[in-house]
């Protein structure tokens, strides 16, 4: 199973996010230290859920962290994260206009 295919996965079993957006972004970093050479080990993931509402940014990273451990120890290299709530992503979506 592809790298992207099990993060969806595990996000959406985890939060139930009513936007994910997974970007891999592994090509950018093809030949530098940490690139796997078979791909899916750098990526970009927007995740909007409920579940972080009340928590701080650190804390919802620890908890997508958490989540997605075993990728992370195994195939993921680096992770950028955006981690927001459905009021804070409508409220960001209606700031760009």
């Amino acid at each position: 199973m592809q790298v992207a295919n099990q993060i969806r996965d595990i996000l959406t079993e985890q939060f139930a996010p009513t936007e994910l957006q997974i970007i891999d972004d592994s090509s950018k970093h093809a030949g530098h230290s940490g690139a796997d050479p078979r791909g899916e080990s750098h990526f970009s993931v927007l995740v909007v859920s409920e579940k972080f509402t009340g928590e701080n940014r650190v804390n919802r990273q620890r908890l997508v962290y958490g989540a997605l451990d075993s990728l992370l120890k195994d195939r993921v290299h680096a992770l950028a994260l955006k981690t927001m709530t459905p009021g804070e992503y409508k409220s960001a979506l209606e700031n760009r206009t």
